[in-house]
């Protein structure tokens, strides 16, 4: 009997000291106001020491701690800072996130990751729950469905700030970090025109997207360079994955359009194009060649190898942090933009076989 009283007694401190003590029952226990308490526990100079010193143990010993919500809440701070993705699927967004992380975590800061699977509903929802939870800051690149920027443009407005990274929106008054997207799809296109290819269409991303412009614009003045561009005619409206690179291919291949070459929007979609062209038997890159867009890991994989543009996604990460944490902790908001450059990945599927 001794001995179970004993584990009941164990057990009941152990309880108590799990249980969140709050500094009202500190100011119980030692008959003081709350605020003396709190006076003494924030170490504040209107307060005899011998006082601070018998609170202070007091505390220790009921087993008091700060509620972390609480002094986030006071402080109108809470250190999370929210990172919203399109997708995982490619190595590019986990790459930047490792960046932003790099430059967040040693300063403090929490990254609470979220993605929308390229739906612009999850990523509205997404943005909604990290805001209502008191994020201190947004990076973002949008999801290829995104064309309504409203609630965006509100929160905004009431000074919350956001950072936008590679699909951005410039209609949204934010910083931004973005790619050189035109001049390297100019040498894309170029590449191609030099390989001797002339039939060359491009496989474009969503309009609203700032990055599906500025690609279309490269490879559309590469070709008026060189004389080959005649109209809207080699462009074909493709989205950003493999399956719309395949869906798009299998419709050139339906319609007897097959090009010489083609440059597509980001490595997915030229992915999703070359395994189609596999499974009809048209050689890459003796029929047809392809060139991509940011170097995924599948590049590589797929036979032949792809030719694609290697954009810088860890320092991206790190840039849009630097930013985010710049607009926080000066609580200025003046929208700077960072552009950035990369490096042309020649592989089998561009180089043309005579």
């Amino acid at each position: 009997m001794l001995l179970f009283r004993n584990y009941i007694s164990y057990l009941l401190k152990t309880i108590r000291k799990m249980k969140h003590i709050t500094i009202k029952e500190v100011a119980e226990e030692l008959g003081v106001s709350i605020s003396t308490v709190s006076r003494a526990l924030n170490d504040k100079y209107d307060i005899k020491q011998a006082t601070k010193d018998k609170i202070v143990a007091k505390a220790k010993e009921m087993g008091y701690a700060p509620n972390p919500i609480a002094q986030k809440l006071q402080q109108k701070k809470s250190n999370n800072i929210g990172v919203v993705v399109p997708e995982f699927r490619n190595a590019f967004f986990p790459d930047v996130i490792t960046g932003i992380q790099d430059i967040m975590l040693p300063l403090g800061y929490q990254v609470l990751i979220m993605q929308s699977n390229e739906s612009a509903e999850t990523e509205l929802s997404n943005v909604k729950t990290l805001y209502n939870n008191m994020v201190d800051g947004l990076i973002i690149s949008f999801s290829s469905e995104t064309q309504k920027t409203s609630y965006y443009k509100s929160i905004i407005e009431q000074g919350f700030p956001i950072v936008q990274f590679n699909r951005v929106i410039d209609k949204l008054n934010t910083s931004k970090v973005v790619f050189d997207d035109y001049a390297w799809a100019f040498m894309a296109t170029e590449h191609l025109i030099l390989q001797g290819y002339k039939n060359i269409i491009h496989l474009k991303g969503p309009k609203h997207l700032t990055f599906s412009i500025s690609r279309a614009k490269g490879f559309e003045d590469a070709m008026k360079k060189h004389k080959l561009f005649k109209g809207v005619e080699y462009f074909y409206d493709s989205g950003v994955t493999i399956e719309s690179g395949k869906r798009v291919m299998k419709s050139i291949i339906a319609e007897d359009k097959v090009p010489d070459a083609i440059f597509a929007v980001t490595d997915p979609v030229a992915l999703g194009a070359m395994i189609v062209m596999k499974e009809h038997d048209i050689q890459i890159p003796k029929q047809v060649g392809v060139v991509g867009f940011s170097e995924s890991r599948l590049s590589e994989v797929i036979q032949p190898s792809l030719t694609t543009i290697k954009q810088p996604t860890y320092e991206m990460g790190q840039a849009a942090a630097k930013l985010l944490i710049q607009e926080i902790e000066t609580n200025i908001s003046i929208p700077h933009k960072v552009k950035l450059s990369g490096s042309f990945k020649i592989k089998q599927s561009s180089v043309r076989i005579h």
